[in-house]
């Protein structure tokens, strides 16, 4: 049997989509199929012949059923297969304490889940979507080997008691924890911390913000402005995050901070509020890409109309607002018509809105100063203040009711 000639786009498909499995008491690898497949056909001896000869046949060691070296799972028992590359099998894998053991050999593995990774680089690659509409400067590990942007993916399973492994900013190096590519224990977590919203592209968006706070306000004119908003976050950062998890949030949050984890240290609000535009500007891109128009048939409907028929990357914040609070009400009044949770639970009172203000001419004085080769960007604090107000009345005008939550 001789596969025919393929695309180096379709090898490197053909790695995306495997599962890879590492042996629990051995230095050995279990492999999918296909990933070995994908790894013979990157071979020199296929990049010469263009063809990726396969000439055994495999058979499920649980019922004999015959089957195709791209199998990942037996189509009569419905048991999961890998490759074992030391007996150049396919083996069926049943669940065995927590690891996976191979029909064909007895011996244990653990799973290595590259779909929850090819998860994380979607999302990763979504937030680089962003960054690269709102022309934010990105130098990598490569640019500026001590300050530049790097990511670690990080299995829980390598962590010990001591030394867990935490989703962070670290001096340029953004650190995800894999588990949060698995829904269900990033459900868990999210009822456990109490949060209305967790997600992965949420955590890379706020991650970022704390790279770019290095950069775009820690050492800028416009520090005393993000204290006189975000607060002084010279404040003890660690026993500020003890305070948070012991006592919670203040009672009255909701009317200075976008969400509960904001209301910490000016660090983590700035981070939430960043994440926030981030959110906005992104889907009222995608609302804009499909017409949508909002017109409530209601007395004060005219209130909450709102066209999207502009790029939110590069309107002002008082654009943004008037069309964001809108398309919210709208789509969450859609998402309780199917009895699921909002797509937007959060609520913008005046004093988020002016952070996110300030977050909006921080991105767009960077954005002009690489677009200008250099130098210092420079803003006019007065006419800034002036937009940022404006932001706020339109935030005002278009407000509605918090619903209770479902």
């Amino acid at each position: 049997m001789e596969i025919g000639s393929r695309s180096g786009a379709a090898v490197k498909a053909a790695i995306t989509f495997t599962l890879a499995r590492s042996r629990l008491d051995g230095g050995r690898n279990l492999f999918s199929p296909v990933a070995v497949l994908a790894q013979h056909c990157r071979s020199r001896a296929y990049r010469t012949a263009k063809a990726c000869p396969i000439m055994k046949l495999f058979e499920c060691q649980h019922c004999g059923q015959p089957l195709y070296f791209e199998n990942t799972r037996c189509e009569s028992c419905g048991r999961k297969l890998g490759y074992l590359p030391g007996k150049e099998t396919v083996t069926a894998i049943e669940s065995d304490r927590g690891a996976w053991r191979a029909l064909a050999d007895g011996s244990r593995y653990r799973c290595c889940n590259l779909i929850n990774w090819r998860k994380i680089e979607a999302a990763k690659h979504r937030l680089f979507y962003t960054l690269l509409k709102l022309r934010l400067p990105h130098k990598t590990r490569i640019d500026d080997p001590r300050q530049g942007l790097a990511f670690d993916f990080l299995s829980p399973q390598g962590a010990t008691a001591g030394n867990p492994i935490m989703t962070g900013h670290d001096s340029g190096v953004i650190t995800i924890n894999l588990a949060e590519a698995d829904d269900a224990e990033r459900e868990r977590r999210r009822r456990e911390m109490r949060e209305p919203y967790r997600t992965l592209l949420g955590h890379f968006r706020h991650e970022i913000a704390h790279y770019y706070w290095d950069r775009l306000v820690r050492d800028s004119p416009g520090i005393a402005e993000f204290r006189q908003l975000f607060g002084d976050e010279r404040q003890d950062y660690a026993a500020a995050m003890e305070r948070h998890y012991a006592n919670g949030p203040p009672r009255d949050w909701h009317e200075h901070f976008v969400s509960a984890y904001a209301s910490m240290h000016p660090w983590e609000d700035f981070s939430e509020t960043w994440a926030h535009y981030f959110h906005m500007v992104d889907t009222l891109e995608t609302a804009g890409a499909f017409g949508i128009r909002v017109k409530p048939k209601i007395s004060k409907g005219a209130d909450l109309a709102a066209t999207i028929d502009f790029d939110p990357h590069s309107a002002t914040m008082e654009r943004i607002i008037a069309a964001w609070l809108p398309l919210t009400f709208a789509v969450n009044s859609i998402n309780r018509s199917m009895g699921i949770a909002d797509l937007y639970p959060f609520v913008l009172p005046p004093p988020v809105i002016l952070k996110l203000a300030f977050v909006h001419e921080r991105i767009h004085a960077a954005s002009q100063h690489s677009a200008a080769g250099g130098g210092a960007p420079q803003q006019d604090a007065e006419q800034a203040g002036r937009r940022a107000l404006r932001a706020v009345v339109a935030g005002l005008r278009r407000g509605v009711g918090v619903p209770d939550p479902i």
